[in-house]
């Protein structure tokens, strides 16, 4: 009898004991993650390069489009093209690269197409400097072939490498450089076209080599933890995944492309009437009124990202907050935007909604699948907002012919029809995973 007393004492007390070894290590390794430290920054800081990268592709050269129309001979619809064409060849090849950074690494997708953009870049220069309209379009749809490759893959690299609140601050950090782009890109490009108006083009390679250095050296990609499908049961997933989370993934997708859509939009608006009578504004000026709505976002982005962690229930309020001052804002300029200080102003508002909900949909889509899967999810959300900004300023510009009264109108009620979306249809669990 003693020695079956003393055989459960032993077994307990060893069955006891085994875990505790590995859940101090596994404790440790993710307060290790979670804490930071200098690697750590730095490799936020290498993440942060490649959206920064990608987002000049378009906003740098937003300021010179009236010059470009001037020097090359072009309407103000072929101007336009010049973000189109990029942002449409990205959107439509992310959902491809998505899939081969699932089945590669994301480092194999990301270095090449940061080579090619750079490359495209000089491409569109010279093409500028010979006069030749279809040379920089071919460099423009070549440098968003490039872009394909960049932020959204970025985007599933943070998933596979942080966790938990370390994830929500990567992400919200990559959301806030990608807003900083937009910020410092139209001043940047206002500057370069001091010296020449293409002066832009050519700056693109040297962005593009101080990414590809920073992703080399300072980011260590975890491996993967097993062989990739095959390609029909990859799509099998993905099928499964949208069939179950559909309803609320696709609405994310459409609100973060919205968001955009109306950001690009409002940029192209304002590059254009700002160097028209009464405000006659052009040059570094006009690069700095530019930034200001921009710089709002980048604030409330990056203080977004660093907060909601992982708190479902925060993310959600913070969504809906977002869209309502981009639905007031919005359809309060209908009444104000012939007067520059409260244009200005309200544009700001709207751009701080934008700021609350990019952040949250980043983690709650980053969030929703596997790592096996991540790549193509995020992509396919990528991809949309790429289109998203790429009929921002066509459409803007249309809208522009026939009143701008008529622009405020419009994004304001898509910004209504998108919370009544958000409010019904995204309902995150209060810990998102």
């Amino acid at each position: 009898m003693q020695n079956v007393k003393e055989k459960r004492l032993r077994i307990r007390f060893e069955s006891d004991m085994e875990p505790k070894e590995p859940q101090a290590k596994s404790k440790k390794a993710s307060k290790g993650k979670d804490a930071g430290g200098k690697g750590q920054i730095w490799e936020f800081i290498a993440i942060a390069t490649i959206p920064l990268v990608m987002v000049l592709g378009n906003s740098m050269l937003v300021p010179i489009l009236p010059e470009m129309m001037t020097q090359m001979g072009i309407t103000k619809t072929q101007s336009s093209m010049v973000i189109t064409l990029f942002s449409v060849t990205a959107g439509l090849f992310i959902p491809l690269f998505g899939y081969l950074s699932d089945r590669l690494t994301r480092k194999k997708v990301i270095i090449p197409s940061l080579i090619l953009y750079g490359a495209a870049g000089i491409l569109s220069g010279f093409g500028a400097v010979w006069g030749s309209y279809t040379i920089v379009i071919i460099g423009r749809a070549l440098q968003g072939l490039g872009a394909a490759g960049t932020a959204p893959i970025a985007m599933a690299l943070v998933g596979d490498m942080y966790k938990g609140g370390t994830e929500s601050k990567a992400l919200g950090l990559t959301e806030a450089s990608n807003g900083t782009g937009k910020v410092v890109s139209p001043i940047l490009g206002s500057l370069l076209a001091l010296i020449v108006w293409y002066a832009a083009f050519f700056a693109f390679p040297v962005f593009c080599v101080l990414s590809i250095l920073a992703v080399i050296f300072l980011i260590k990609e975890p491996k993967k933890d097993k062989e990739p499908p095959k390609l029909r049961e990859y799509l099998h997933r993905i099928s499964t995944v949208l069939k179950k989370k559909g309803r609320w993934l696709i609405t994310s997708f459409f609100a973060g492309s919205l968001a955009l859509f109306i950001l690009f939009g409002v940029l192209f608006f304002l590059s254009n009437i700002l160097e028209e009578a009464p405000y006659s504004i052009d040059g570094i000026r006009k690069g700095f009124i530019l930034a200001i709505p921009l710089l709002g976002m980048v604030a409330t982005a990056y203080i977004t990202g660093s907060r909601i962690k992982k708190n479902g229930i925060l993310m959600r309020w913070l969504m809906n907050i977002g869209l309502i001052l981009m639905t007031v804002s919005l359809g309060l300029t209908i009444f104000f935007f012939k007067n520059l200080y409260l244009l200005i102003g309200l544009l700001t508002v709207s751009s701080i909604g934008t700021g609350l909900i990019l952040p949250c949909l980043n983690t709650i889509i980053t969030g929703a699948v596997a790592k096996s899967e991540r790549g193509m999810i995020t992509s396919l959300y990528n991809c949309l907002r790429f289109l998203g900004v790429a009929a921002g300023p066509p459409l803007f510009g249309w809208m522009m012919d026939k009143s701008h009264g008529l622009i405020f109108i419009t994004v304001s009620s898509l910004s209504l029809i998108t919370l009544g979306l958000v409010f019904f249809l995204i309902k995150p669990d209060k810990q998102v995973s």
